[in-house]
């Protein structure tokens, strides 16, 4: 069987402000290169700045939980599915997951994913879904370069990461995981990763050529989290 990769891919990157239409071409042609070397792709798609603006829009309006807020991110998730499953269309199965303990099984190299439900971030989706396809790496596509061994926003010497552990990537993202959170893998996510022995790799997700370098085995800029 083609090997499955599971791609966590941010809203941000797929809807930064406006639809990002040069991405999704970008990006189309790039899974259309790479299915043809027999790869599989399972491509999770995150709500990112759309989920945000709901969330703070909401906010200003009424107090809510933290289900709440969930639920406005998962259906942003769903919307960003849609759009991806529709750019992609001749080549993806014409139904999202949205239960990631579920996996589809179908003769389409390309299935596109979304939100599950409150208390799980599609970066933990994505772990359930490595799990149930059986994939070795998830690829975590965001709007950072490499991870950096503290937050660059509040330290100048912060350091970017090429390659770390799971208990060192851990120990510098905590343990707990809430709506909204802008982190570089979500912290329950990680330690489920780590269960199963999972490679993640984290990079820009706007860097079509340096996504096609890391999925061609090459040298890339990004941070792998392993072991």
């Amino acid at each position: 069987m083609d090997e499955m990769i599971i791609m966590s891919l941010g809203g941000s990157i797929i809807v930064p402000d406006d639809v990002d239409a040069e991405f999704l071409k970008k990006f189309r042609k790039l899974i259309l290169d790479h299915i043809k070397s027999g790869k599989r792709f399972t491509i999770i798609c995150g709500g990112g700045s759309t989920t945000r603006k709901y969330q703070k829009g909401a906010r200003e309006v009424f107090i809510l939980n933290d289900e709440d807020l969930d639920w406005i991110g998962i259906h942003a998730t769903r919307l960003n599915a849609h759009l991806m499953r529709t750019v992609l269309r001749d080549i993806a199965h014409p139904r999202i997951i949205k239960d990631p303990t579920r996996p589809i099984i179908c003769e389409e190299k390309v299935i596109i994913a979304a939100g599950w439900k409150p208390g799980f971030s599609t970066d933990y989706d994505a772990v359930l879904l490595a799990k149930g396809y059986g994939a070795k790496t998830v690829i975590n596509l965001s709007n950072i370069e490499r991870v950096c061994d503290k937050d660059p926003k509040y330290h100048k010497d912060a350091k970017p990461i090429e390659r770390i552990d799971w208990k060192g990537f851990r120990k510098i993202i905590g343990d707990k995981w809430v709506p909204g959170a802008n982190l570089p893998f979500d912290p329950i996510a990680s330690k489920e990763a780590q269960a199963l022995g999972l490679r993640v790799m984290i990079m820009k997700g706007t860097d079509t050529e340096n996504l096609d370098s890391a999925l061609n085995g090459k040298k890339f800029k990004g941070t792998v989290v392993e072991g």
